[in-house]
C-alpha cells in the first residue's frame, strides 16, 4: 500500500466538538437594561458551525447566578479522507461558536425571539498537529449590540470550556514524519501609491500567493481582508492575528485566539529594505503615510509530496509571487437582482496590480523554519513574473475572484460602505485631479474601477489584460497602475513560517558523533590497569618517597654537624645518631605518617599478588603469611632502596634551552630560507617533546600541506582532533584536505562540525560558504556568508560600543578633574564665584538585541587600516584595542556627539509605534549616529588566514569572492594578498604585477614593499630587493613579517661586503626574534671586520640555539685558528666535517688558514 493510497482507503474520521459549560453569562443582567432583564436566569443556546457548514445547535440551557452553565452538548464533523485538501481546510477554518439568548416570551407572543451574545473560535490546529483531544478555555466576544458589551473592564469575563478530539489521530505515522505545516501571514502594505485616499469611493485589498497543496498542483491563498487605514490609526504594540476565513465570526471573534505578531529587529529580517536608507523610508512610511492592513494567518497543509514539490520548486527558482491587488468593495445589501447583476463584471476588475517577489531560499538552510521581512512590490507583468519566477503568467484573475467570493460571502464586512452616485462621482473627479498628468491619462481612456457607469471594471481589467499580455505583440509591457507602487516604493510584510524544516539541520552531538567515527578521541593518557606488577611498582614508589623524606629529616638534624666535624665518623657516634633519629620520629609522629603512607601499597601486594581479600579463620595460617608478606617485602624494600639511591648518583637530564615558541620560530625561518629538512627537524622536534599537544600537530600539517605533502598533512591534521574533538582550526584544516581530496560528505561533516563548536565564528561560517561554492551549492554558500556577515556587523558594532564607552569614561574622568578644580577655585574667592552647573551624567546605552551605533566613519580609518600589519589585520574584530589610530578617529568622532544621548535603538521605535511616547514628544529626535562598518570583509579575513596556513585552492576561492565583495574589490589589501599567494606558489611575474598594482592605492604601505624585495629576492634581483628592504624598515611601521626582510637584507650586505650594515642588520633580527641563522649572520659579520671575540660570542649563542649547524662550527673553527687555540680549532672542524659542511668556499678558506698557522687539522 502506497502513501497515495492510504487517504483513500481510510474511512472518515468523526471530529467531536464537545461544549462543557459556560460560565459568567448570567452577568450582563446585572449591568444592563431592556429586554432579557426579567428574573435572574439567562436562557441560552450555542449554535456550532463549521464555514458555511452549521453542525447544530444545543439544547436551551439556564444559567443561575455564580453557577457555571452545564451545556454538555456535542457536535460532529465529519473528516472525509476522499478530499486530498481536509486535512488543510481543518487547519485554518475554525470551528464558531455563537451563544443566542432564548427571550422569555411577552403575552401574546407566538414564537420566542432571540438575541445573540457573543462568539468564540475553536482552533482545530493541534489536531491537525498530530493530538488526538485538546482542551479550550474560550473567551466569549461579545457582538454588536450584545449586553456583553457593558461588563466593565475589570469584570469577569464570559467565558466557555470546549474540548476537541478524535478517536485515532488524523495523521499516520509517515504524514506526521514527512508532512509540513506552513503558516502564511501578510501584515501590511506600506508606502501606498499616492492616488490612494480615504475619501471618496473606497476598495477592497487582497494579496494572493500560489501554495502547492499536491505535488502536480497549486492552489492561489488569497488574502482578501485588507483595509486602507490612515496614519494616525496606529497598530497596537501587541498585534493579533486575524483569521483568513472567519466564516460568521464577528467582532474580536475574527482574531485568532493566543496569536499574535511578531516584533522583530529589522536586522533579524529577511527580506529587503534593510540598509540605512531604506530604514529611514521605511520609518517615515510606517508612521507618517496610508498603509493597507491585513493582519492575516492563513495555514496550509502539505502533505509529503507536496512539501517535496514546494522544496524542488525553491531549489529551481528561489524567488516566489505574492501579488497585491485592488478590488471594487462589495455592494451595500439591496436585491438580488442588481446584485447578480453587477457580479460578472465586479469578479474580473482587480486593479493596481502589483508583485513582490519573495526569495524563499532561506527556507532551504539547514534548520531554518521562518522567514518574515518586507518585500519590495513591482508593477505586476508576465514578463516580469517569467523573468524572476520562470511562470508564464500569475493568479491575478483567479485570485479576484476568490476574493470577491469571500468579500461578498462576508456578511460583516470591514470596509465601511459606499458612498452614493454622484457623491461618489465627485470625489472620484477630485482624487483624479491631484494624480500626475499620465496617470490621468491612461485612466481617462480605462476608468477607475467602482467610478460611475456599468462598464467600469470591464474597462478597467481589460487594461490589466492588455497590459500584461504587451509581451506577446513584442512590445515593452507596461503596467501604469502597477507602476505606481515602484515609484511610492512601495513594499509588504509577510512572513511563511513551517513546523519543521524543509532542510533539516544535524544537531551538534550527531556532529560530534560523526566527527568522532572519522577520528576517534585519543585520550590524553594512557589506561592503566592494576596488577601484581603494577602493586609492586607501586610499592617501591612509596619506600622511595619514604626513604626521601627520612634522609631530608637526616639532614635537618646532622647535616650541619658532618659538615664541620671532619674527624673519621665512629660505630659510637653513628648507632647514636641512629637512636636520636628512630626518636625524632616516633615522639614526632612521622613514623605513623610514614607506615601509614606504605599501608595502602601493601595492601595492594595482599590483593592482587596474593590473592588475600578475605579474613584468616586459622591463627596459625595468618602468622605463617604475616611471615612470608614480611620476608617479601623487606626483600623488595631494599630493590627500591638499592634503585633509588643508585638514581641519585646518575646526572639529572638537563633541561632543553629552547621552548616550544622558539622551535616553532626556527621552522618557520627554515621554512622562509627554503630549508624544508630543517624545519620538518623542529616540527618533529616540537611533536616529540609532547606528542598530546594539538598545536605542534596542526603546525606540522600546515607545514606539510605547504610542500603538498597531503597524505602526511592528513595525518597530523587527524591526530589534532582525535586529542581535542574540538580544535577549530584542525576541523576546518581536516575539511580542506577532504575537499582536495574529493571527499565532499566527510568534509561537510568537519566543516559544519566547526560551526557547532564555535557559533560566533566568522571563519568557521565563511569557510562552510567556500566549500558549499566548491561543490556549487549555491543555498548552502549564500547561508553561511550571511551568517558570516551577521557576525562581521555584530562585531564591528561591539567594537564601536567599546570604543564609545571608553571615551566616555575618559571625559567623566577628565570631566571630574576639571569640576574639581573649579571647586578650589570657589573656595579660594570665598563663595563668591557664580554657582557651577552640576555635572549630569549621561547614562551609558543599555544593551539589547539591537547595540549602539557608532560614530567611526570617513577614509581616515580605512587607509590606517591597510597600513597595519597582515597579523593584527587577522584578528582585528576580536581585538579592538589593536587599532590605536582608528580608537584615535573614532574617539574624535564620538565626543563631538557625546552631547546627544538616547537609551534604546532608533529602529527599534519603529517596531512600538502604536505605544505612547510622552517624553519623546515633546524633544526634537536625536541625530542617528552612523551605522558601523566592518573593517574589513568576511573574505578578507579568512584570506588571511587561509594563506598562513597554506590551503592555496580555499584562498584563492576567497580571494575571488573578495574581489566582487560590496566591501571588497581590487584594494591594496587585494593586491598584496594575492602577491602573498603567488610567491607561495613561486609565480613571481603575477606577485610583482599585483604588488605594483597594491603601491598604487599606497605607495608607503610596508607589507607591499616587503614582499615586493622578496620577489626580486627571489628572481635574484639584488639591488632592487635591497632597496626595498631598506625602504621597507625606514618606514615608521613595520611590515607584518619583519624577521626575514632582517636576514636576506642583511644576507645581501655580506654578498656586497657592507659588513658592518651586514652586522647592525643581523643584530635587530637577534633583538626582536634571536635564531640560530640571526647570530650566525652576527658572527660572520664580525669575523670580517675582525672581532674575534665578539664573533665567538655570537657564534657561541648560534652553536646554543642549534649545535647541528655545520657552518657554525667552521666559523669557529676559524676564529680558534685566529686565536691560536689548536684543539678547539681541531674538534670544531671535526664537527663540521661531521655534519657534511656543505659550503665549498668556507671549507677551502678554513684550509687555507690551516696550512697558514700550521695546525688545525688532524690529518696534518
Amino acid at each position: 500500500m502506497t502513501e497515495v493510497d492510504v487517504p483513500q482507503t481510510r474511512p472518515p474520521e468523526p471530529l467531536s466538538i464537545h461544549i462543557v459549560k459556560a460560565s459568567n453569562l448570567d452577568v450582563c443582567h446585572k449591568c444592563a437594561s431592556g429586554k432579557g432583564t426579567k428574573g435572574d436566569n439567562v436562557q441560552i443556546t450555542v449554535k456550532v458551525e463549521f464555514g458555511e457548514k452549521v453542525l447544530g445547535e444545543s439544547p436551551k440551557v439556564d444559567c443561575v447566578p455564580d453557577t457555571p452553565a452545564e451545556i454538555d452538548y456535542t457536535a460532529t464533523l465529519n473528516c472525509s479522507f476522499e478530499d486530498p485538501l481536509v486535512l488543510d481546510e481543518i487547519s485554518y477554518k475554525p470551528v464558531v461558536l455563537t451563544v443566542t439568548e432564548v427571550l422569555p416570551k411577552e403575552k401574546k407572543q407566538k414564537e420566542e425571539k432571540t438575541a445573540q451574545l457573543g462568539q468564540c473560535t475553536v482552533d482545530l490546529l493541534p489536531l491537525v498537529k498530530g493530538a488526538t483531544k485538546h482542551h479550550y478555555n474560550l473567551v466569549i466576544n461579545p457582538l454588536p449590540g450584545s449586553p456583553l458589551e457593558t461588563i466593565p473592564p475589570e469584570g469577569p469575563k464570559p467565558e466557555m470550556e470546549v474540548v476537541i478530539s478524535v478517536q485515532e489521530s488524523l495523521l499516520e505515522g509517515t504524514q506526521i514524519d514527512q508532512g509540513n505545516l506552513m503558516t502564511l501571514t501578510i501584515e501590511s502594505l506600506y508606502s501606498t501609491p499616492e492616488s490612494w485616499t480615504m475619501t471618496g469611493s473606497q476598495y477592497a485589498y487582497a494579496a494572493a500567493l500560489p501554495i502547492p497543496m499536491s505535488a502536480d498542483k497549486e492552489t492561489p491563498v488569497v488574502f482578501a481582508n485588507g483595509a486602507l487605514k490612515p496614519s494616525i490609526d496606529k497598530e497596537p504594540p501587541n498585534r493579533q492575528k486575524k483569521w483568513a476565513v472567519p466564516g460568521s465570526a464577528q467582532g474580536n471573534s475574527i482574531y485568532i485566539p493566543e496569536s499574535f505578531l511578531p516584533p522583530d529587529n529589522i536586522d533579524d529580517e529577511d527580506g529587503e529594505f534593510k540598509s540605512k536608507d531604506d530604514r529611514e523610508h521605511r520609518h517615515t512610511a510606517e508612521t507618517e503615510k496610508l498603509r493597507v492592513s491585513w493582519n492575516t494567518e492563513r495555514r496550509c497543509y502539505l502533505d509529503s509530496l507536496a512539501t517535496k514539490s514546494f522544496q524542488d520548486k525553491i531549489a529551481k527558482c528561489r524567488y516566489w509571487p505574492v501579488e497585491v491587488m485592488r478590488l471594487p468593495q462589495p455592494a451595500a445589501a439591496k436585491g438580488k437582482k442588481s446584485q447578480n447583476a453587477n457580479t460578472v463584471d465586479d469578479e474580473g476588475s482587480i486593479s493596481y496590480h502589483g508583485v513582490a517577489f519573495v526569495n524563499l531560499a532561506p527556507l532551504l538552510y539547514p534548520g531554518v523554519k521562518r522567514i518574515r521581512g518586507a518585500y519590495k512590490v513591482h508593477a505586476y507583468t508576465d514578463h516580469a513574473m517569467h523573468e524572476k519566477t520562470k511562470r508564464k503568467t500569475g493568479f491575478g484573475e483567479e485570485a479576484g475572484k476568490i476574493a470577491f467570493n469571500i468579500l461578498n460571502r462576508n456578511s460583516a464586512s470591514p470596509f465601511p460602505k459606499k458612498a452614493g452616485k454622484e457623491g461618489g462621482e465627485k470625489k472620484e473627479k477630485e482624487v483624479k485631479k491631484g494624480r500626475s498628468m499620465s496617470i490621468a491619462q491612461h485612466q481617462q481612456a480605462n476608468p477607475t474601477p467602482g467610478g460611475p457607469g456599468g462598464q467600469a471594471p470591464t474597462e478597467a481589467s481589460q487594461t490589466i489584460k492588455s497590459d500584461t499580455g504587451s509581451e506577446m505583440e513584442g512590445q515593452p509591457p507596461v503596467n501604469v497602475e502597477g507602476q505606481q507602487y515602484v515609484d511610492a516604493k512601495a513594499y509588504v510584510m509577510l512572513e511563511i513560517s513551517l513546523t519543521r524544516p524543509l532542510i533539516p539541520k544535524r544537531p551538534p552531538e550527531e556532529l560530534a558523533r560523526r566527527v568522532a567515527e572519522y577520528i576517534p578521541p585519543r585520550p590524553l593518557f594512557p589506561k592503566r590497569t592494576d596488577g601484581a606488577q603494577r602493586a609492586v611498582e607501586d610499592f617501591h614508589n612509596q619506600v622511595g618517597s619514604v626513604a626521601n623524606l627520612i634522609l631530608d629529616e637526616f639532614r635537618d638534624q646532622f647535616g650541619d654537624l658532618l659538615k664541620v666535624d671532619d674527624e673519621p665518623q665512629t660505630v659510637e657516634a653513628m648507632e647514636s645518631r641512629r637512636q636520636k633519629l628512630i626518636y625524632e620520629l616516633n615522639s614526632s609522629g612521622k613514623y605513623f605518617a610514614f607506615k601509614e603512607q606504605l599501608k595502602y601499597a601493601v595492601v595492594k601486594i595482599v590483593r592482587e599478588k596474593y590473592l588475600k581479600t578475605s579474613a584468616f579463620e586459622d591463627r596459625q595460617e595468618l602468622q605463617t603469611f604475616l611471615s612470608e608478606l614480611y620476608v617479601y617485602l623487606i626483600d623488595q624494600m631494599h630493590v627500591a632502596l638499592g634503585k633509588f639511591l643508585a638514581l641519585e648518583d646518575q646526572a639529572p637530564i638537563p633541561k632543553p634551552l629552547t621552548d616550544s615558541a622558539q622551535l616553532k620560530h626556527f621552522a618557520r625561518e627554515a621554512e622562509v630560507n627554503g630549508n624544508y629538512e630543517l624545519a620538518t627537524k623542529y616540527y618533529q622536534e616540537r611533536i616529540a617533546r609532547n606528542r598530546n599537544d594539538p598545536s605542534h600537530w596542526f603546525d606540522y600539517g600546515t607545514f606539510c600541506l605547504y610542500i603538498n605533502d597531503i597524505t602526511k598533512a592528513e595525518e597530523c591534521f587527524k591526530e589534532c582532533i582525535a586529542i581535542d574533538q574540538k580544535h577549530l582550526q584542525g576541523l576546518l584544516l581536516y575539511g580542506v584536505v577532504c575537499t582536495l581530496s574529493e571527499r565532499n560528505e566527510a568534509a561537510e561533516t568537519f566543516f559544519e562540525a566547526a560551526t557547532c563548536v564555535d557559533p560566533k565564528s566568522i571563519l568557521a561560517w565563511t569557510m562552510l560558504g567556500l566549500f558549499y561554492d566548491a561543490v556549487n551549492n549555491e543555498i548552502g554558500a549564500e547561508m553561511a556568508y550571511l551568517e558570516a556577515n551577521k557576525l562581521n556587523q555584530a562585531a564591528a558594532v561591539a567594537e564601536a560600543k567599546a570604543l564609545r564607552d571608553d571615551d566616555v569614561t575618559k571625559e567623566r574622568l577628565a570631566r571630574g578633574e576639571h569640576e574639581s578644580e573649579d571647586k578650589e577655585v570657589d573656595h579660594d574667592q570665598g563663595g563668591l564665584a557664580p554657582p557651577s552647573v552640576p555635572d549630569i551624567k549621561q547614562p551609558s546605552p543599555p544593551s539589547s538585541d539591537k547595540p549602539p551605533t557608532s560614530a567611526r566613519s570617513g577614509k581616515g580609518s580605512v587607509s590606517d587600516t591597510r597600513r597595519m600589519s597582515a597579523s593584527k589585520r587577522s584578528d582585528i574584530h576580536l581585538r579592538p584595542e589593536q587599532s590605536p589610530q582608528l580608537q584615535d578617529n573614532v574617539g574624535s568622532k564620538i565626543k563631538t556627539e557625546s552631547s546627544t544621548s538616547r537609551p534604546g535603538s532608533h529602529y527599534k521605535m519603529g517596531s512600538q509605534r502604536g505605544t505612547p511616547q510622552p517624553a519623546e514628544e515633546t524633544e526634537e529626535p536625536p541625530i542617528r549616529e552612523p551605522t558601523p562598518v566592518p573593517r574589513c570583509s568576511i573574505y578578507m579575513q579568512t584570506i588571511e588566514w587561509l594563506i598562513e596556513v597554506k590551503a592555496v585552492p580555499f584562498t584563492e576561492r576567497a580571494l575571488a569572492h573578495e574581489l566582487l565583495s560590496p566591501m571588497g574589490g581590487p584594494t591594496s589589501g587585494y593586491h598584496i594578498n594575492y602577491a602573498r599567494l603567488k610567491l607561495q606558489k613561486k609565480e613571481y611575474k603575477e606577485a610583482e604585477n599585483s604588488l605594483d598594482e597594491a603601491l598604487q592605492f599606497d605607495y608607503q604601505n610596508p607589507d607591499a614593499w616587503a614582499l615586493m624585495g622578496h620577489v626580486k629576492y627571489m628572481t635574484n634581483d639584488v639591488e632592487a630587493s635591497r632597496d626595498c628592504y631598506e625602504r621597507t624598515i625606514s618606514f615608521t611601521s613595520d611590515a607584518a613579517e619583519m624577521h626575514s626582510i632582517y636576514l636576506r637584507l642583511a644576507s645581501i650586505y655580506l654578498q656586497e661586503e657592507k659588513f658592518s650594515n651586514a652586522k647592525n642588520t643581523f643584530l635587530m633580527a637577534c633583538k626582536r626574534s634571536p635564531s640560530c641563522v640571526s647570530w650566525l649572520g652576527v658572527g660572520i659579520a664580525c669575523y670580517r671586520l675582525g672581532e674575534l671575540a665578539e664573533s665567538e660570542d655570537a657564534l657561541s649563542e648560534a652553536n646554543i640555539l642549534n649545535n647541528t649547524d655545520p657552518e657554525v662550527w667552521g666559523y669557529l673553527s676559524l676564529v680558534c685558528l685566529k686565536t691560536g687555540r689548536q684543539l678547539e680549532a681541531e674538534q670544531a672542524y671535526k664537527y663540521a666535517l661531521k655534519l657534511n659542511l656543505s659550503d665549498y668556499d668556507l671549507l677551502t678558506e678554513i684550509q687555507h688558514v690551516q696550512q697558514d698557522v700550521g695546525f688545525g687539522n688532524p690529518e696534518f
